[in-house]
């Protein structure tokens, strides 16, 4: 179990570049990934307009998935944190993680939709009929 929590400004070195994002390592045993959409507000076109391998740089925390210990990261949060108090900070700094409901032991897929659509159809037809009328 690592240290690091969601929300957390950390320092990492840029250990690899593909065209999706960048590898950063934490520490001796943990790395995470910055997602391209992650490295700059706006459009990207290439992750090494804004980073190369050897890189040291300041990252937040977006989410670490409980069952892989995958990290991922963004450098955009950093470029992007308002100027309030510090207690003002944490607050915005937990509002700035995506997170992920994920159950790796639930494998339905699509089977509750497929199972359900066609009484959601028809609901959904009844219902406009009785509002025309």
């Amino acid at each position: 179990m690592s240290d690091y929590r969601i929300g957390m400004q950390v320092h990492g070195r840029v250990t690899g570049i593909q065209p999706y994002g960048a590898f950063v390592t934490l520490d001796a045993e943990h790395q995470g990934l910055i997602h391209i959409s992650e490295c700059h507000e706006g459009y990207v076109k290439s992750i090494t307009e804004y980073l190369e391998v050897g890189q040291v740089v300041d990252v937040v925390i977006l989410d670490i998935d409980e069952y892989t210990g995958k990290i991922s990261l963004s450098l955009r949060c950093v470029e992007h944190q308002p100027q309030h108090a510090a207690a003002d900070l944490e607050i915005y700094k937990t509002f700035q993680h995506k997170h992920f409901c994920t159950n790796r032991h639930v494998h339905a897929g699509f089977t509750p939709i497929a199972n359900n659509l066609d009484s959601w159809v028809a609901d959904s037809i009844r219902r406009l009929k009785v509002g025309e009328d």
